[in-house]
């Protein structure tokens, strides 16, 4: 969970002193905009929480081969978001998503932390990309999905910040 909780904290110092209308504002047209990629890692976060915690009281057991899940970060391959996770269009506050943020970590953290650690070795979930995944490696893959988007999130700053200097 530390390295999770590493690269949460670059995550929010890169976002640090951006006011809420520059997170909103979009890279390009029909791109997501900072805010949105964070908002898009928070409902990932949610939904993995809650996935695992479904899977965890299930009495259905399919364990599941390791997967090379620190090859997320690699941006050359596209994926596109389900639909459940594809961020809102909302204009949002950074105190807002820092909540949720918050909010969506202490799920994760609760199931990471279950009493039953065999069941998450042994009960295992579909990743779109990687097949059936065992439940224990999706608390990683938060990390490296973040680390995945903290490099699209510096991309975006730096053209946000550059058209604002022109």
């Amino acid at each position: 969970m530390n390295q999770n909780e590493e690269i949460r904290r670059q995550l929010l110092e890169t976002v640090s002193g951006l006011s809420d209308d520059q997170l909103n504002e979009p890279e390009e047209k029909d791109r997501w905009s900072i805010m949105q990629t964070l908002h898009h890692l928070y409902l990932m976060e949610k939904s993995i929480a809650i996935i695992i915690s479904n899977r965890l009281k299930s009495k259905i057991t399919v364990s599941a081969e390791l997967k090379p899940i620190e090859m997320t970060v690699d941006r050359s391959r596209k994926v596109e978001a389900p639909v459940f996770v594809v961020p809102t269009k909302r204009y949002l506050t950074l105190k807002k998503i820092k909540e949720k943020l918050e909010e969506s970590r202490n799920e994760l953290n609760k199931v990471a932390n279950s009493n039953d650690q065999e069941a998450l070795e042994q009960k295992s979930y579909p990743h779109p990309v990687f097949g059936p995944m065992p439940l224990k490696q999706w608390i990683p893959f938060v990390g490296y999905h973040e680390k995945r988007h903290l490099a699209q999130i510096e991309e975006i700053k730096e053209k946000v910040l550059s058209r604002q200097l022109s």
